[in-house]
Order: C-alpha cells, then sequence, then structure tokens
C-alpha cells in the first residue's frame, strides 16, 4: 500500500479515535479540534492535489525502468487539423502514443478517431465532457460519464476503451470510486509540456527535455480544451522526438505500462 494511503488510513483511524473519546469521556479543548481537523482537511487536499501519491486510487503514472520504453500521451483531442498534423509528424518515423479522447468530440469527429487507430496508435478515455468540476462528481456519474464516452468511440471504431485520464488530471476519492467501478485503471503521467494553456513551443520542449528517461510518460496535446487555439506541442513535437531518438528510448502506447488490455473487447458485429 502506497504512504500516502497507510498515512490517510492512519489519520482517519485517528479522527475517529478523537471521535469516540469525545463521546464517551468529554470534548476535547475547541482550539485542539480545530487543529486536527484543519490537519486532516490539508491531508486531504495534499492528496487530491498530487495524485501521484495514490493516497486514494492506484494510478499509472510511469513504467518501470529498463526496458528503454517512453509513453508519448496526448489529451483533449480529437481536432481535424490538430490531431491530424501530430499523426503526421508521429508517422515520419514511426512513433507511437496514446490519445485520450473527449467523448463530445470523438461524435463530432469519428473519421479523425478512426485515423488514430488504424495509424497504430491506442485510444483512451479523457471523460465525455471536459470538466473542471469532475472531481466533484458522484462515482454513479464518474461511472455514467466514462461509459458515454466509451459507446461514443465505440460507434466511432469499434473499440472500446479501458483507459482513463481524468479531465484535469485530478484524483477525488470520488473520482477513484467511480473509475473503480466502471473497471477503468486510472493514467496520469511523469512529465507535463504545460501547453494545455498558451505557452511557447520552446518552453514546452525545455520541460519534456528535462524529463525525458526510460519509463516516463510524457503529457502533451492534441487540441486545445476549447476553441481554435493550437496546442504548442504540434510544433514542438518534432525536436521532442529527436530528442526521444537520440536517448535510445523506443515509444510505446502507454498500455504497456498498464496491467491488463488497453480496452475491452470489442464487438466486430458493431464496428463500423
Amino acid at each position: 500500500m502506497p504512504p500516502a494511503r497507510i498515512g490517510l488510513w492512519v489519520a482517519s483511524i485517528g479522527a475517529v479515535a478523537v471521535l469516540a473519546r469525545s463521546v464517551l469521556v468529554g470534548p476535547i479543548p475547541v482550539g485542539l479540534a480545530v487543529v486536527l481537523m484543519v490537519a486532516y482537511l490539508a491531508l486531504i487536499g495534499v492528496g487530491f492535489g498530487w495524485p501521484r501519491l495514490e493516497m486514494f486510487a492506484d494510478v499509472v503514472w510511469q513504467g518501470a525502468p529498463g526496458q528503454r520504453l517512453i509513453a508519448l500521451t496526448f489529451d483533449d483531442g480529437p481536432d481535424p487539423d490538430t490531431t491530424r498534423a501530430i499523426l503526421g509528424v508521429l508517422a515520419r518515423d514511426g512513433h507511437r502514443a496514446t490519445f485520450f479522447l473527449v467523448g463530445s468530440k470523438v461524435d463530432q469527429h469519428p473519421d479523425v478517431v478512426r485515423e488514430i487507430v488504424s495509424a497504430g496508435h491506442t485510444v483512451g478515455i479523457h471523460g465525455y465532457t471536459h470538466s473542471w468540476g469532475y472531481a466533484w462528481k458522484p462515482p454513479s456519474a464518474v461511472v455514467r460519464d466514462i461509459r458515454r464516452a466509451q459507446d461514443a468511440v465505440h460507434a466511432a471504431c469499434g473499440l472500446r476503451p479501458r483507459l482513463f485520464r481524468p479531465p484535469i488530471g485530478l484524483v477525488s476519492p470520488r473520482t477513484a470510486k467511480g473509475a473503480q467501478r466502471a473497471g477503468s485503471p486510472i493514467v496520469l503521467w511523469s512529465v507535463k509540456g504545460g501547453d494545455g494553456v498558451r505557452v511557447r513551443p520552446q518552453t514546452v520542449l525545455r520541460r519534456i527535455g528535462a524529463g525525458i528517461r526510460d519509463g516516463a510518460i510524457v503529457l502533451l496535446h492534441d487540441a486545445s480544451e476549447t476553441g481554435e487555439r493550437t496546442p504548442a506541442s504540434v510544433e514542438a513535437l518534432p525536436d521532442i522526438l529527436r530528442s526521444i531518438d537520440a536517448r535510445g528510448l523506443e515509444t510505446v502506447g502507454v498500455e504497456a505500462f498498464v496491467e491488463g488490455p488497453a480496452q475491452l473487447e470489442e464487438d466486430p458485429a458493431s464496428s463500423p
């Protein structure tokens, strides 16, 4: 069990013990109660803001070193222009990647999804809508959202993705429980370019370059969250790939670092 999760269990047991003591013996001083409550909430906040600590759920954020592999991942697509630009760059030297797709965009651009799959890349789920309040959804709503996005991808290309990256990359206890119920492993990252907002390609290249190593999972974007902005990764990607090649690493789908299949069993009869 991850140390952060052990810490959460210990803190929770302590909170129950303090409550029992207050009921059976008498309330603790108000000042002490406030300090303990703030400390407990701060602990929860740390787990929420740094999901790689795995306080609430197991997550995949890097692969085991020693295989000379690196996983490129792209969020917020598909987009008919910028996703195709990324696909073109990847195809030049046979690089592979994983695209975490937004279900509502899949419904709009199913042809782009088919191109991603036909090129040999992996697809995952990034929610049906890219909601900034996703971490506050109850588990049942998370399950419905994941399955709706899976249905959109299945309608587009005949595959039902299993891998899930929550919007914004935040993992609350609710998100963790919903993903578990949906049977969807949570995939995060070990290095990101920060191109989800407007930045210069040189900035993205510098950030990614510092984290290119064996077993890394790289977060980039093949589309903007909203609007028609071209992510800086489109321009930065050729140099990123050259850096990866120079270090003797092979790009793979992120499923290489995840237990189990990347997608659920497909229904050939329903493939487009």
